[in-house]
């Protein structure tokens, strides 16, 4: 009995291993220019949405010593 559940065990291990090899083998990795590109789109969006967090972060601030001021 032990020994069947062991023998089981063990074959779903080796076809987890086997599915996985052959699911590895399908992947489509992308060639250095689109990855460069890829990279290139993402920097910039950092760096825009930074602008855009920093542009809003000064205005708040400056709305805020406003209206400390005014009190």
């Amino acid at each position: 009995m032990a020994d069947e559940v062991k023998v089981k065990k063990e074959s779903k291990v080796k076809k987890f291993f086997r599915d996985y090899k052959s699911e590895f083998k399908k992947i489509v990795w992308p060639d250095k220019k689109d990855t460069l590109r890829q990279s290139g789109v993402v920097a910039a969006t950092i760096v825009i949405v930074a602008l855009a967090v920093f542009l809003l972060d000064t205005g708040f601030t400056k709305l805020l010593m406003t209206i400390a001021g005014l009190v």
